[in-house]
């Protein structure tokens, strides 16, 4: 591997500087990574979280948007749960939408993708999970990916 993403000072920037963000291939089946880290950035962020997916009208509560040139805002984050073959119209629709940052969960690492989406002007993230990041900078990571809501540097 010879891309470098941005580093975790960087990625901590990012996060502070999003509002807003596309869920790319999100699920309303509560099974799906892309479910659980929805409930996350609903219920522990201030994003403005909107969900994009052809195939449902309804997660969580919220609408869901067949794609992202028919969002009602331009996202600063997407944040993409889909295939590796589907990645490169995802960025390719990122990109005509304007949004600055394209984010691949776990799994999803693709270097030309990563030049490519450089070279239009986007920061890239990948294999990495928004939800992680998030908590890991907020204070609320566990090893097992949640908060025990236990403050403490003695071991039980």
């Amino acid at each position: 591997m010879s891309w470098d993403g941005p580093t975790a000072l960087d990625r901590q920037q990012i996060l502070r500087d999003t509002r807003s963000v596309a869920m790319v291939g999100a699920s309303a089946n509560p099974a799906r990574a892309s479910n659980f880290v929805a409930t996350y950035l609903l219920s522990s962020t201030d994003f403005d979280v909107y969900f994009v997916n052809p195939n449902a009208t309804e997660i969580l509560g919220k609408p869901v948007y067949p794609s992202l040139a028919e969002l009602p805002v331009v996202p600063d984050l997407v944040d993409v749960f889909r295939r590796p073959e589907d990645l490169p119209s995802v960025l390719d629709a990122t990109i005509e939408a304007g949004a600055t940052t394209f984010w691949l969960q776990f799994g999803l690492y693709d270097e030309d993708l990563a030049r490519r989406g450089e070279e239009a002007g986007l920061t890239v993230v990948m294999d990495r999970c928004l939800k992680v990041e998030h908590a890991r900078f907020h204070g609320g990571l566990h090893l097992a990916g949640f908060n025990t809501g236990v403050i403490s540097a003695k071991r039980r």
